[in-house]
């Protein structure tokens, strides 16, 4: 038994004109949440390449010093590691357009080299007095660190003497 006038019926089943139908309130806030996600993710993934490179370098060499590190130890001779050149940047070195070298391991055996360049060629290091760091033999070492720099990053590569040589960010260096 109908409830409603006669007439009501026929305004509520009135075919909605394609012109007139719209988002509903779930699928914009659906949309504005997806595009949300994306934003944050592009975020995430655009970090300064800068930071990036110097961060390979930095892991990158600390594990060229644990390597020559660990053959120091078992061959029972000394090996130094020292940057060539760190008062000037190492692409002012390269004339023939190879990759310059931009450190170098003394004391290693010539069978099995180590790498002697950088990735990024404008990479300068710096190391404290004495200027070079001794890889053993002895297994108690003095705490040593390098400092590389890149542009205005720079990134620090050290050890306690006893642990293995570790990657510590540092603050962007101020530019007069």
């Amino acid at each position: 038994m109908p409830t409603s006038v006669p007439g009501n019926k026929s305004s509520l089943r009135q075919p909605v004109s394609p012109l007139r139908r719209g988002f509903t309130l779930i699928e914009l806030l659906l949309v504005l949440a997806i595009v949300a996600v994306m934003a944050g993710l592009a975020t995430l993934a655009l970090r300064d390449s800068t930071s990036t490179r110097l961060e390979r370098e930095a892991v990158r060499l600390a594990a060229l010093l644990e390597m020559g590190r660990a053959e120091s130890r078992v061959t029972g001779t000394a090996v130094r590691w020292m940057p060539e050149g760190a008062d000037t940047p190492s692409q002012a070195r390269a004339e023939d357009g190879a990759l310059p070298p931009g450190f170098r391991f003394v004391g290693l055996s010539r069978l099995a080299p180590l790498a002697r360049h950088w990735l990024e060629p404008r990479v300068v290091a710096q190391v404290p007095p004495p200027g070079w760091l001794l890889l053993g033999p002895e297994a108690i070492l003095p705490r040593q660190k390098v400092l590389l720099r890149l542009d205005d990053q720079q990134i620090e590569v050290s050890s306690d003497g006893l642990g293995p040589f570790e990657v510590t960010p540092l603050p962007e260096v101020q530019q007069p």
